[in-house]
């Protein structure tokens, strides 16, 4: 069996055990939760004034929530077996459809808020780098360490206050043009781009002080030169493994940018099927994230074999 065979064997067991783990925890944790899940259901479907008592019976009836609780399970893994997540509880629509809907317009969001943080994490990560413990270093780790402790809803709000409250550049909230993007994408990349840029700068600082890099100055290139021959491949492979980490923070991120500003993507969904008891969304919608983020490591990982052939004989 070849190496990238295996790859792909590994990371398709990895998916299965994340589908069924994410889906356990999403069933079990929906079940706890205070309150009578057919009251919910019923208040979405036909809104609070006309929900009774019969309209929660009728709800628990059709969608078997009196059954007990493993022929619930079950019968969702039998459904996920067969690639079907099932109807939304309160809209009716396939959980496919919606999240397909959804899933695309986080990715624009994800990916926008990621290439904004590769242009001003690496970025500032190689400048401090090249120099350390001068004043763009000592800059960039108390910028660092600020952005990075504060949550993403208070940075949110920060932006907010700023660009749009203060300056009114940008629009607070909104959907469908780039302006309305823009905020939420810098409130996720600013976050991302606090640890990146130190990450970075580690890298190319071990780089600097490396036997090779020392040779390259001795034979007359400028930094830019020899870092860009010599360093950047190398100061690469930490840099790209880290990204893979930060996955966990841009999903986390997305939940609550996509609250704050009122993006209609996959974060904004779960909060709103978690509210309305909508158990096969929020199913859906974790299972997704958990995927994505199977996705997003398989991608680094073979990245990563890319910049450095070692990795690849080892696999």
């Amino acid at each position: 069996m070849t190496g990238a065979s295996r790859f792909l064997l590994a990371r398709l067991a990895q998916t299965a055990v994340v589908a069924l783990v994410v889906g356990g925890l999403c069933f079990a944790l929906m079940r706890v939760l205070p309150g009578d899940a057919a009251m919910r259901i019923a208040a979405g479907r036909y809104g609070p004034d006309a929900m009774s008592a019969e309209a929660a019976d009728r709800v628990r009836a059709e969608l078997g929530l009196d059954n007990p609780w493993p022929v619930q399970f079950l019968d969702w893994i039998g459904d996920l077996a067969r690639f079907d997540l099932g109807r939304s509880l309160v809209s009716g629509a396939p959980v496919v459809d919606e999240l397909a809907i959804q899933l695309g317009y986080s990715l624009w969001l994800a990916g926008a808020a990621v290439l904004l943080s590769l242009l001003i994490g690496p970025a500032a990560g190689i400048a401090a780098g090249l120099r350390p413990g001068s004043w763009p270093d000592r800059l960039g780790l108390a910028a660092s360490v600020a952005l990075r402790s504060l949550p993403p809803f208070v940075l949110g709000l920060l932006l907010m206050l700023l660009f749009s409250i203060q300056l009114g550049w940008l629009p607070p909230a909104g959907f469908g043009t780039w302006r309305d993007i823009l905020l939420p994408a810098l409130t996720l990349a600013l976050g991302l781009a606090a640890v990146s840029s130190r990450v970075t700068r580690d890298a190319v600082a071990a780089v600097v002080r490396a036997p090779y890099f020392a040779f390259a100055r001795h034979k007359g290139l400028p930094d830019g030169v020899a870092l860009r021959r010599h360093g950047l491949r190398n100061a690469a492979i930490p840099v790209v493994s880290y990204l893979g980490l930060q996955t966990v923070y841009l999903i986390e991120g997305v939940v609550v940018v996509e609250s704050i500003f009122a993006y209609p993507g996959i974060g904004h969904a779960l909060v709103h099927a978690i509210i309305a008891r909508d158990i096969p969304m929020v199913q859906g919608t974790a299972l997704v994230m958990g995927l994505l983020f199977v996705a997003v490591n398989a991608a680094v990982d073979a990245a990563c074999a890319w910049l450095d052939p070692r990795l690849r004989a080892v696999r």
